[in-house]
């Protein structure tokens, strides 16, 4: 199937150095409220990069939690495939995009395990269901068939019925700490927009990158 003439022109906005925050997690919160004020469809979806122990990329979705000036952070399954790259090679990728903006964002940094404790709190406040399907999916892992969730999910709704759903002790965070971030701004006739920002002796650095 041949895609050669499937394109569109983008004439969104442009994005100069003046209007740039001196701080690019700043900047990438006044991005996420734009996307959020647009009511795009999962503005917090972003595409996590990992790399294995033979060197193969892989990336998946995954939905961003929370972000400051310390990282970006996301929850999952500590035997899935991502958890075992992570331990394997800390240092990740991840891509924000924002389509219906003509914007993406991409950020480059080291991932890390956040402390329990924090993990546990994000935990009790999910709805009860989500809580439950953390327990049911061993994730990655080879299964038969779909009963074999589902009759699992049932099992643990009943045991659980009339208490708390304790944490998994394979589930967790990570805290994605950036180290460098690259704003990208669709512009017409493919000049687009590109600020990238490193992080160097704990300040950050902003460059303006040909598209």
């Amino acid at each position: 199937m041949s895609l050669e003439d499937t394109r569109r022109e983008y004439q969104y906005d442009f994005l100069t150095r003046e209007s740039l925050k001196k701080c690019p997690i700043d900047q990438f919160s006044n991005w996420m409220n734009d996307a959020l004020k647009a009511n795009l469809s999962d503005p917090s979806a972003m595409s996590l990069a990992t790399v294995n122990a033979d060197g193969q990329s892989w990336q998946r979705t995954v939905l961003l939690k929370n972000f400051d000036k310390n990282g970006f952070i996301f929850y999952t399954n500590l035997g899935s495939r991502k958890a075992l790259d992570i331990k394997n090679n800390s240092n990740v990728s991840l891509l924000f995009p924002w389509f219906d903006l003509d914007r993406q964002v991409i950020i480059g940094g080291k991932a890390e395990l956040i402390p329990k404790k924090e993990s546990a709190a994000y935990f009790k406040k999910r709805p009860r269901k989500s809580q439950i399907g953390a327990w049911t999916s061993m994730q990655s892992k080879v299964i038969p068939s779909r009963k074999i969730l589902e009759d699992e999910f049932y099992n643990l709704d009943k045991k659980y019925a009339d208490s708390d759903i304790p944490v998994p002790d394979f589930w967790g965070g990570y805290r994605i700490a950036p180290r460098e971030i690259e704003f990208w701004q669709g512009g017409k006739n493919r000049l687009h927009d590109r600020f990238k920002y490193v992080l160097t002796s704990k300040e950050w650095k902003v460059s303006r990158l040909s598209p």
